[in-house]
């Protein structure tokens, strides 16, 4: 029986004949520029990846549940808690809500208070009535986190249960909190001294976290996932050198830290991000002189990313949520909390919830996404992006770190800044379109008109910030204020319209009247696509008896030499006049006639459709 091996007849090739063959199929044109990818995280990210690639890498040999854990802690499956947040308005309404989802495939419920509200032991105990917390996770956020920890001590021990299987956190950040204010709630000294008590108060409950470092609020904030790591994992060593430097053992302090990190868009960096959070922090618990490596393992709570979310085509979040999850997911997080495609401008809804709730069940019950631990691994391209974020975020870690520590360099404004920057780099690329965010800068559902009484506006500053705080806000706000602008001025005004000039060759003037209604259509105004006029003549005629706001020519870039000039002069007192593309040999001669309303693929969208909407008077 001949028992060859398939792959054995087929010679091996080495990478520089496969970049040989790659540089003659692109014909002449640069291999760098052309293909490889520079990511804002400021590393190259190349077209293939290859075995060798990742031969040399520390972490290949590295098996599920063993130190450093960048595959995880768990060793045969990949099982993680559904998650579902509770707005506690009503003590008995959030129970019965409480109890309805436990029937529905939640495990995990994270109740979020009032800032106002003083929890008790009648208030707690209601609450949770019926809910074991030996069975069930559960997680309070409050503005009484100390409280709140001797009140689940005391009803644990009441109704008898497990005390090692009481699993939650009582969700306790002043660093966050200073990071999003400017201030601390009181005082640093007293914020922080806080956590001995909590610690003291949580000593019969081992697998309670007291401490929930908000990693969220950077990638919230638009900062990139270097940034996001390096920063985490520097707040994150504030409170371990506070906590030992008071005597606590870094054993009995580690396992009762939990991250929450949000998910965004970049599937596979993402994915990367969070096996490099694993590394990362096992590499910087195990230097304040573990005793246990099993107490290294990172505690990863993840919710969906704000950033990215619309209020404008909203059920477009529910295909960002469930890509995000399943990075989240093969990144290894234990638990998760889905994002409601609605949560960011209303009350969430019963659908909604049920939605977001199912999205992870699905994942988990249909596509078994639970059952192998750390399925991403081996694969060329997600090691190698692994690898490069663990160097990066510990470079900027370090540098952090010479500056003496998250709070000083926050305190200097460091951190501030490079958010900051590289905020403003993620809001140019949307204005310029580099990143799309579908509805909003890409195909716009032109139908969709919104009733809106306010809008949230860019950048509100906390009033009592002592310091610069971080920014929370989302990528589209701008281009969606612009566009609720326009929504707003249309209920006692008529609608603007773009009225597309299409004449000549079908191709090019079909792009660009597609090209200028998906532009215009991001401003919310009316847009009238035509088939395309046999003559400028007819064309001209047509737009004069249309009276449209705005005529976009359409047309190819040659036919642009015979009709633009003419289309021009014929209307340019009646309306304003656009030509869609940069046909570069003309525009000296379209800035001495005065067209110079161009729109094309280098277009800073949002800045052109501001002008646009000044030029209309659209207050």
């Amino acid at each position: 029986m001949n028992k060859e091996k398939l792959f054995e007849a087929f010679p091996p090739i080495s990478d520089e004949e496969w970049k040989e063959k790659i540089i003659a199929d692109l014909k002449g044109a640069d291999f760098d520029r052309k293909l490889v990818w520079r990511t804002n995280e400021g590393f190259d990210v190349q077209p293939y990846y290859r075995q060798d690639d990742i031969a040399g890498l520390p972490h290949m040999d590295i098996l599920p549940g063993n130190f450093p854990f960048v595959r995880g802690s768990k060793v045969k499956r990949n099982n993680w808690l559904v998650r579902q947040e509770i707005i506690v308005n009503d003590i008995a309404d959030a129970n019965k809500k409480s109890l309805d989802i436990r029937l529905k495939g939640v495990d995990s419920i994270g109740f979020r208070f009032d800032k106002d509200f003083v929890p008790n032991i009648e208030n707690i105990e209601a609450l949770c009535e019926n809910i074991r917390a030996d069975l069930m996770e559960l997680n309070f956020n409050n503005s009484y986190p100390l409280e709140t920890i001797k009140i689940l001590d005391i009803l644990a021990k009441k109704y008898n249960r497990d005390l090692e299987k009481v699993r939650g956190c009582i969700e306790y950040d002043p660093i966050g909190y200073f990071t999003l204010n400017g201030c601390f709630k009181k005082s640093e000294e007293t914020d922080m001294a806080v956590l001995l008590d909590m610690h003291n108060a949580a000593k019969h409950l081992p697998k309670v976290q007291y401490l929930s470092i908000n990693a969220s609020i950077f990638n919230n904030s638009g900062a990139g996932i270097v940034s996001e790591l390096a920063f985490s994992m520097a707040m994150a060593a504030e409170y371990l050198t506070y906590l030992t430097n008071i005597g606590l053992s870094i054993d009995d302090v580690a396992p009762r830290i939990r991250f929450h990190f949000a998910v965004g868009s970049d599937y596979f960096m993402e994915i990367a991000k969070f096996r490099a959070a694993k590394y990362l922090w096992a590499k910087i618990v195990n230097a304040y002189g573990l005793n246990d490596s099993a107490n290294a393992a990172i505690n990863i709570h993840c919710s969906n990313s704000e950033w990215n979310k619309t209020v404008y085509d909203p059920y477009v979040n529910m295909l960002r949520t469930t890509t995000e999850s399943m990075s989240a997911i093969l990144g290894g997080v234990n638990s998760l909390s889905v994002l409601p495609f609605n949560s960011i401008y209303e009350t969430e809804t019963e659908f909604s919830e049920r939605i977001a709730r199912n999205q992870q069940l699905v994942l988990k019950g249909e596509s078994y996404l639970d059952k192998v631990a750390d399925i991403s691994a081996g694969s060329y391209y997600i090691e190698e992006l692994t690898d490069k974020l663990i160097h990066s975020a510990w470079d900027l870690f370090l540098k952090i770190d010479e500056e003496g520590g998250y709070l000083d360099a926050f305190k200097k404004g460091i951190i501030q800044k490079i958010v900051g920057e590289e905020a403003s780099t993620k809001n140019l690329e949307i204005a310029t379109r580099k990143k799309s965010i579908l509805g909003t800068n890409q195909f716009p559902n032109i139908t969709e008109q919104l009733d809106l009484d306010f809008f949230v506006p860019v950048g509100d500053t906390k009033s009592e910030s002592k310091i610069e705080p971080l920014n929370i806000y989302r990528g589209a706000e701008q281009l969606e204020k612009l566009r609720a602008n326009t929504d707003r001025y249309s209920k006692n005004n008529k609608r603007p319209v773009a009225w597309m000039f299409t004449f000549g060759n079908l191709a090019m003037r079909k792009a660009r009247s597609q090209f200028a209604g998906n532009f215009f259509g991001c401003a919310g105004f009316e847009i009238i696509d035509n088939p395309g006029f046999s003559s400028v003549e007819d064309g001209i005629n047509s737009a004069k008896a249309s009276s449209p706001d705005i005529v976009v020519i359409c047309s190819s870039d040659d036919e642009y030499k015979e009709g633009a000039e003419t289309i021009f002069n014929a209307l340019k007192n009646d309306t304003v006049v656009v030509l869609a593309g940069y046909p570069k040999e003309m525009i000296q001669r379209l800035n001495e006639i005065g067209l110079t309303n161009l729109i094309h693929v280098k277009s800073n969208l949002l800045e052109e459709l501001k002008r646009y909407s000044e030029l209309l008077s659209i207050k």
